[in-house]
């Protein structure tokens, strides 16, 4: 019984003494995490409108922004829990074990992030701009560090990771695309007239850009007709409509203009008399 009542009083002595002996250090912790967290917003403020004057582009400012942010917080962190009396060497030996442990459970996850940073800094492209990768294609509309999404011609959303981008071939068309249709006319055509009806069509289409200057040439004689080729340049979201109307345009001009589109034909012989 006496041990029970000496343990009792033990423990109430140690419910007195402890809020006592570390009541002061935790209220001087918190206070210097409250501080942390009002300094580590102005400065990551003051840094966002410090780089508005740089050309940099939006996700890498975002993740400057942040890293600012959370470097203040860390510091101001170590400070409270040196305050607590805690031992930072060891506390830091065992986060770097647990960091290694992590970094290997997300290998792909880490790939897409440094990736992501890859992109961001070398910009091989940007928002707005359209590109071509691993037989996807579609206009850039968001950059992040672990994903880029693309919005696709048939209005869908391709979110390609940031690791299947780097280290392979692709093709940035930028804001602009150049068509490549082929027209083929009859060899007895006027070369000179269907060139002009071909011009006439691409003026009067107002999606066809007049700088760059659309290219138009005879590329091939062909077996069965005269090719030309047609090549302007419209906006990338405007390509497949242009290339439509170019098409049926020129046909109805050219059907207008007498210009014949020949279709592929052969030409039989019969050789010897009918009686053999």
């Amino acid at each position: 019984m006496s041990n029970q009542l000496e343990t009792l009083q033990h423990l109430k002595t140690r419910t007195i003494d402890l809020p006592m002996e570390f009541g002061p250090n935790a209220v001087s912790a918190l206070v210097v995490l409250v501080i942390g967290f009002f300094v580590s917003r102005a400065l990551a403020r003051a840094f966002e409108r410090g780089t508005a004057r740089l050309e940099l582009e939006p996700p890498l400012r975002q993740l400057l922004v942040r890293v600012v942010r959370i470097a203040v917080m860390v510091l101001f962190l170590m400070m409270a829990l040196q305050n607590l009396g805690v031992e930072l060497l060891p506390l830091l030996a065992g986060l770097g074990v647990v960091g290694a442990g992590v970094a290997l459970a997300l290998q792909g996850v880490l790939g897409n992030l440094v990736a992501g940073l890859t992109i961001i800094v070398t910009r091989p492209f940007r928002v707005g701009e359209y590109i071509d990768i691993h037989n996807e294609e579609g206009r850039v509309e968001a950059v992040t560090l672990f994903s880029t999404k693309l919005s696709h011609p048939d209005r869908s959303i391709v979110v390609i990771p940031n690791r299947k981008i780097v280290g392979e071939i692709l093709h940035n068309y930028g804001t602009l695309r150049q068509l490549n249709l082929t027209v083929g006319v009859a060899y007895d055509t006027d070369i000179g007239r269907a060139l002009q009806v071909i011009d006439e069509v691409l003026k009067s289409n107002p999606r066809v850009m007049r700088d760059p200057e659309p290219v138009v040439r005879v590329t091939a004689l062909a077996d069965f007709s005269v090719n030309i080729a047609v090549r302007p340049w419209a906006q990338v979201i405007e390509a497949g409509i242009t290339a439509s109307e170019l098409n049926r345009a020129i046909l109805e001009r050219f059907r207008v203009s007498g210009i014949q589109i020949p279709f592929p034909q052969r030409e039989v012989r019969l050789l010897g008399g009918a009686g053999r």
